[in-house]
């Protein structure tokens, strides 16, 4: 699964270049604080496994004003340099690889 371009945003991590693209409208149940926000990276010369990053913070979009948190680029430096550690081969061809960082993410009542 390949990255949409158009607001794909590029990112050198130890010498690789990737590209990581954050949705620019909330998903309903994000919308609503629901569930987490996510993003998605991918090699950006030789596009394989996409990695799916789950954040422990709403959609900085969301619609009920809940404080989120901006995903910078640091936060995704240091997402790829874990999945890396956990076995995300980005070049490979394959299905999608979630990093789940969930882990204190409460839902909007």
């Amino acid at each position: 699964m390949a990255l949409v371009g158009k607001g794909s945003r590029r990112i050198v991590v130890d010498g690789t270049v990737y590209r990581w693209r954050l949705r620019g409208r909330p998903t309903y149940y994000q919308g609503l604080a629901w569930s987490p926000c996510a993003f998605a990276v991918e090699h950006a010369d030789t596009p394989g496994t996409t990695l799916v990053v789950i954040t422990n913070q709403p959609h900085p979009s969301n619609w009920i004003g809940r404080e989120a948190e901006p995903v910078l680029p640091s936060g995704v430096a240091a997402a790829v340099r874990h999945a890396l550690r956990e076995g995300w081969t980005p070049t490979a061809p394959g299905s999608s690889f979630q990093l789940d960082q969930s882990t204190g993410f409460t839902s909007s009542p």
